[in-house]
């Protein structure tokens, strides 16, 4: 990959390349509570705020509740807000994300995925990112710490154009608390992709509205309408800034990302940290020749149904790796695929692997069985645990 001239190679933390990101987006309010595993980013704002270093409001809080809802206000007034949470603090914050979202707020939160209570646990899986998948945020999930810094800066620009809120989700402790060579891009480059936020709808004394007030059913059901519809428009929006990214620093995005997908049989599908580990897994069932590949989920909401179609069609079998699970139900990736091709012809049959939970490794080795369990199988099945201890 090649680095740009002027640009900063630093070895650091998946969470210190959130702070980074933010820096370089040039935020101007963040609003901090901290809760392990997501404290270190916050810390290092506050240190680069108290330093001078970024030019920005630094406003403790009581709670994480308080925390959204003071990237609310400084969104609505005009200011590029920031926070950064993890698990019970995310669930504490569900009321105010569905404010943030019906206020097309475009907030940038980084969230820490960390394993829901009870019993307490401080370690990865993806529940509390995906429990709130119908609070109108669109999410991104980060495969290393490069990811993480790059979504945050990719994330303003996105949500600003379409005015959601965006959610950047990566795994603690495999990425939060690890450290990994990531680039910090100059300056002026980031100001060149992304320009200073200007809210087209920002409160103004000589023009008062009102925002977020009583909307009776003549007129709620249109800002549902157009909620979704924006979300719709984001994939698009995505595609194309995730180009341009690609333009100017080397590092192209999109909703999906493949690996050895071409003559591919059989596909993994992955989210998150596990892809580095599932990548590498494929590359040793290549060299035994199976015909498997790889293919990353990067974004979840909103939902890339086209791009998964295209992605999964004519595949004889897919097993989707879920660290996550709707209880009752079945892993929520695997739920969003069996969705996404419901109807299609040339569909594969779908496999559900939970796995990883509580922060449970999941090793090279893990995978490789996955997928040989995958070839043995003819029937579909929703849910296949893997690594349970009875």
């Amino acid at each position: 990959m090649k680095v740009l001239e002027k640009s900063e190679m630093k070895v650091i933390t998946g969470n210190h390349a959130v702070s980074y990101g933010a820096k370089l987006a040039r935020v101007e309010v963040i609003a901090a509570y901290p809760i392990t595993p997501q404290t270190t980013i916050v810390e290092l704002l506050s240190e680069m705020v108290a330093e001078g270093d970024l030019k920005a409001r630094f406003i403790t809080v009581e709670s994480e509740h308080s925390a959204m809802a003071g990237c609310i206000s400084a969104s609505i007034a005009g200011a590029r807000a920031f926070t950064a949470t993890s698990s019970q603090g995310l669930a504490l914050m569900h009321e105010m994300l569905h404010w943030a979202a019906g206020v097309r707020a475009p907030i940038v939160m980084a969230n820490v995925n960390r394993a829901l209570a009870a019993p307490w646990s401080i370690w990865t899986d993806q529940n509390d990112s995906l429990s709130q998948r119908d609070t109108g945020w669109m999410q991104l999930y980060a495969e290393s710490n490069q990811e993480a810094l790059d979504f945050v800066i990719l994330g303003y620009k996105v949500a600003e154009q379409v005015l959601l809120p965006m959610m950047i989700v990566l795994d603690a402790f495999i990425l939060s608390h690890t450290s990994e060579p990531v680039e910090i891009y100059p300056q002026e480059v980031v100001d060149a992709f992304l320009p200073p936020y200007q809210n087209p709808y920002a409160l103004n004394f000589d023009n008062p509205q009102v925002i977020g007030g009583l909307a009776d059913p003549q007129v709620y059901f249109e800002f549902r309408y157009k909620l979704q519809k924006a979300h719709e428009r984001a994939i698009q929006v995505f595609k194309e800034e995730g180009q341009r990214f690609g333009e100017l620093f080397g590092r192209t995005y999109d909703t999906l990302e493949p690996f050895m997908l071409e003559d591919a049989e059989e596909v993994l599908v992955t989210a998150g940290s596990t892809t580095s580990t599932a990548r590498y897994a494929v590359q040793k069932l290549r060299e035994k020749g199976h015909k498997v590949g790889l293919l990353k989920l990067r974004m979840f909401r909103p939902f890339p149904f086209e791009d998964i179609r295209q992605a999964l069609r004519g595949r004889k079998k897919v097993g989707i790796i879920d660290r996550n699970l709707s209880y009752g139900h079945h892993g929520i990736f695997y739920q969003e695929i069996k969705s996404a091709l419901y109807g299609q012809s040339g569909a594969p049959l779908l496999f559900g692997y939970v796995t990883g939970l509580g922060g449970r490794d999941i090793r090279a080795e893990d995978i490789e069985a996955i997928y040989e369990d995958l070839r043995s199988r003819t029937e579909p099945q929703e849910i296949i645990w893997k690594g349970v201890r009875l």
